[in-house]
C-alpha cells in the first residue's frame, strides 16, 4: 500500500496552526465520543509551538486526553531539550492544562533499559492513537527516524509491536526515544506539519521515485492520504 499527500496550503504559520488545531480537536473529540478517551501524540522543535498554542485553547473533554510524545530525547524533563518541556509548557496550558501527560524519558542507565521502562509505561494507555502529529526536519527524518540511525529498519517496520524504541543516530546528537512507525500509522488521524520552502522541497525529492529519506516511509505504507500542513 502507499498513500499521497494531501496537501493544506495556507498564507501564514498562524493560519495553519489554527486549522489544524481544528482539525485534532475534531478527531479527539470524535474518539472520546466513541470511547470516552483519546490518546494524542505530539512532536518537538520549534515549529509546532503556535500550533500547541491554539490547540491548547480549543474546547474538549481534556480530562479524557492523553498526551504523550512522537519522540524525545534522552535528557531529564526540564532541560532546554527536552520535548517535554516543550509540551508543558506550550501545549499544556490553558484548557489542555486538565489533560494528562504521559512523558517517554525515564531516568535510565541507558537509553536502551529507558525504551524498556517507557514501553512498560505506556503500555497501559489507550491504544492505538487517535492522532499523531509528525515534524520532519531539512535531512528528511521525522519522530526520531534519522537517516544514519542504527537499525532503521527495526524502526520503519510497518509490523513491529514495540511501543517505544531507542535511537543512536551521529545526526542526532543525543540518543533518542521514539514510537516506532507502526504505531504512527495506526492512528486515526496521522498528519505532517511542516514549514518554509526547504522543508517543502525536502518532503517532495523524499516522495519523488528514488527517494530514500525515512519520512517516505510513512507514506509508503500508510493506507491512506497523509495530510500535509504547509505554510511558507
Amino acid at each position: 500500500m502507499s498513500a499521497r499527500p494531501d496537501w493544506h496550503v495556507f498564507p501564514s504559520p498562524g493560519a495553519l496552526a489554527e486549522a489544524l488545531a481544528g482539525a485534532v480537536a475534531a478527531a479527539l473529540a470524535g474518539a472520546i465520543a466513541r470511547r470516552g478517551q483519546a490518546l494524542l501524540a505530539v512532536s518537538g522543535g520549534t515549529t509546532p509551538q503556535r500550533f500547541f498554542h491554539a490547540l491548547s485553547r480549543q474546547a474538549l473533554e481534556w480530562p479524557k486526553v492523553t498526551v504523550t510524545l512522537v519522540d524525545e530525547r534522552f535528557v531529564p524533563e526540564g532541560t532546554p531539550r527536552s520535548n517535554a518541556t516543550l509540551v508543558r509548557n506550550h501545549l499544556l496550558t490553558n484548557r489542555a492544562a486538565a489533560a494528562r501527560f504521559a512523558p517517554l524519558y525515564r531516568p535510565a542507565a541507558t537509553v536502551e533499559a529507558a525504551a524498556q521502562e517507557a514501553s512498560a509505561g505506556l503500555a497501559g494507555l489507550p491504544w492505538p492513537l487517535d492522532v499523531a502529529i509528525l515534524g520532519m526536519g531539512a535531512d528528511g527524518h521525522t519522530a526520531s527516524f534519522f537517516p544514519d540511525a542504527r537499525g532503521l529498519d527495526a524502526l520503519l517496520d510497518p509490523g513491529g509491536d514495540a511501543l517505544v524504541l531507542p535511537v543512536h543516530a551521529r545526526s542526532a546528537g543525543e540518543p533518542r526515544l521514539t514510537l516506532p512507525l507502526a504505531r504512527l500509522l495506526e492512528a486515526g488521524l496521522l498528519a505532517l506539519h511542516i514549514e518554509g520552502k526547504e522543508k517543502r522541497a525536502a518532503l517532495k525529492a523524499a516522495l519523488s521515485p528514488g527517494g530514500d529519506r525515512p519520512v517516505g516511509a510513512v507514506f509508503a505504507h500508510a493506507d491512506k492520504p497523509v495530510p500535509v500542513y504547509w505554510a511558507e
